[in-house]
């Protein structure tokens, strides 16, 4: 499996981070860990080519790295996923000091969201304690996820059992694909706007 590995210090953050593209059924994901956990994830894209320039987006700059013995079982546990296989991420560490309080708890609360399982923005933010128009917070919050798959915002559904929106390359389809890995079978339904 090829691996490129990068370092790079994320103008936000003095905190130096490192990355790597690996190769996952469907494509290549790249993954983005500081010492505080997991920065960046993006979900799988065509080329390593293309995985390596989504990560560098977000995390600008690169020397090479090796993964740690925590991101190689990461980097495991995603390649299962991607092959269908039932795999809980709840318990990876996430850096995510640089989010807002009110999403640090959207995001906990999404990663209670557990394999096969879907809920939507609405419940999320009642589960919050959070008033139903929070709702729209929400889906803000899922769509700027800087780890998805890591926090399940695809497990993340609109009022109605509607998909919503899904930010992530390929859209809601990528959506769709990822709820049916887990025997999650929706209709892609067409939006009126």
């Amino acid at each position: 499996m090829p691996h490129h590995c990068q370092m790079n210090t994320d103008p936000m953050s003095v905190l130096p981070q490192s990355y790597v593209v690996c190769e996952v059924a469907g494509g290549f994901c790249g993954i983005a860990w500081s010492n505080e956990g997991i920065t960046r994830f993006c979900l799988p894209v065509r080329t390593a080519a293309e995985a390596t320039r989504a990560v560098l987006r977000r995390v600008p700059g690169a020397v090479p790295a090796t993964p740690t013995p925590e991101i190689a079982d990461v980097i495991a546990a995603v390649e299962r996923y991607f092959k269908g296989e039932a795999v809980e991420f709840s318990r990876i560490r996430v850096a995510l000091s640089h989010q807002g309080e009110f999403y640090q708890r959207i995001y906990e609360a999404a990663r209670q969201v557990g394999w096969g399982q879907t809920t939507t923005y609405g419940a999320l933010a009642k589960e919050l304690g959070a008033p139903p128009e929070a709702a729209r917070d929400v889906g803000q919050a899922m769509a700027q996820n800087p780890v998805p798959l890591i926090i399940p915002c695809h497990r993340v559904m609109a009022a109605g059992g509607k998909v919503g929106g899904f930010s992530a390359p390929g859209g809601a389809a990528t959506k769709v694909r990822m709820l049916e890995l887990e025997g999650v079978h929706l209709q892609m339904q067409k939006s009126l706007f």
